[in-house]
């Protein structure tokens, strides 16, 4: 069982991820999912790749808490967190 913070930035299977994410929720961790519509086994479209990179920065900015992002970018929500 997970009992540490853990980052995953591999892409993994939807039904994988998914696993994945319930799993870490009921624990109570901090976990955010996006899933993107047409996108398979990995990250094709350029506006999506730009939004995953962004929101890696916030998400590790706002639990980490010990930098502040420069642009303003809008966060998703973290379970467990907001």
């Amino acid at each position: 069982y997970l009992k540490n913070i853990i980052y995953l930035f591999q892409v993994v299977p939807p039904d994988q991820a998914r696993t994945i994410y319930k799993a870490l929720k009921e624990k109570g961790l901090p976990v955010a999912l996006v899933e993107y519509e047409g996108e398979q086994h990995g990250f094709r479209k350029a506006e999506n790749i730009q939004f995953t990179l962004e929101q890696q920065m916030v998400f590790f900015a706002r639990l980490i808490g010990h930098f502040n992002v420069a642009d303003p970018i809008t966060p998703i929500k973290i379970d467990n967190f907001d």
